[in-house]
């Protein structure tokens, strides 16, 4: 009877074993495939970050061109007619008149320089990266009152500090949207452009004088940018909040706390409510 009870403990010891065992093999490979889930949803969201990093510094080059084609076409090749003809008209004039039509060509020479050089500064990644936010916005406000098509104010609430060179980018090409948007639909004067710098908090307002729309109708067309703008801001840990009615104009407000993490290109995710 004793060796009957000391065979039931050793197989109960034994069974115990391999049920443990089991157990915990069956947690291991859980926790493995878990990992490996993991690893995919990783790399494919670094993939989707590059790609909408990659995606928003091709747009912000294409709107840049079109701007370059649209300045080339209605300023600056009329101020270049202009020049030529201006001192083609110097033969046979007095030496006191010549010398004044030759020092006019030369300020609009000297402008139509700038201009190129404005133009050309925002079409690069880079100068957003070296120059920061604000100077790159800047820039684009001195091109657009420039131009007369639209009056632009900026103004800028605390002390400017970096936001990363990626929600640098987004922040601006949001700001390009909005602009054009502006400038194609809103039948507007005046966009008012704001950025607030806290210690954690940064907001981008854009407010336009124009003739608004129904944001519920909006929603449902394609090409109004504003679904692209919200999926932008959220993806560097940023909300969108667009506000618009006809009749009064379009507010698009961007809001970023600096200290959370953002869908970097190492896989983080955002903590931004929303």
């Amino acid at each position: 009877m004793r060796y009957e009870n000391i065979q039931i403990l050793v197989l109960s010891t034994a069974a115990l074993f391999i049920l443990v065992t089991g157990f915990i093999i069956y947690f291991v490979i859980l926790y493995r495939n878990k990992q490996i889930r993991n690893e995919q949803e990783k790399e494919q969201l670094q993939g989707r970050y590059r790609q909408e990093m990659l995606r928003a510094q091709i747009e912000m080059q294409e709107q840049t061109l079109t701007n370059i084609s649209r300045e080339i076409h209605d300023n600056i090749s009329q101020v270049l007619s202009f020049v030529k003809l201006d001192l083609a008209l110097t033969d046979g004039m007095a030496e006191p008149e010549k010398q004044q039509k030759v020092n006019n060509s030369r300020e609009l020479l000297s402008q139509t320089i700038n201009d190129l050089r404005n133009l050309s500064k925002s079409l690069s990644f880079e100068y957003i990266a070296v120059n920061g936010l604000v100077k790159t916005i800047e820039t684009e406000v001195e091109r657009v009152n420039n131009s007369g098509l639209l009056h632009l104010s900026i103004s800028i609430e605390g002390a400017s500090y970096s936001l990363g060179a990626q929600r640098e980018l987004v922040l601006f090409r949001i700001f390009q949207e909005a602009l054009n948007n502006t400038l194609k639909h809103g039948s507007a004067e005046h966009l008012k452009i704001s950025l607030h710098y806290f210690d954690q908090l940064f907001n981008l307002t854009l407010e336009d004088d124009g003739a608004g729309f129904s944001t519920e109708l909006s929603e449902n067309q394609s090409g109004s940018g504003l679904k692209n703008m919200e999926n932008r801001a959220a993806l560097i840990g940023a909300v969108a909040t667009i506000k618009s009615s006809p009749g009064n104009g379009c507010r698009i407000k961007v809001t970023l706390n600096p200290q959370e993490e953002q869908i970097y290109a190492d896989g983080t995710y955002p903590n931004s409510p929303g």
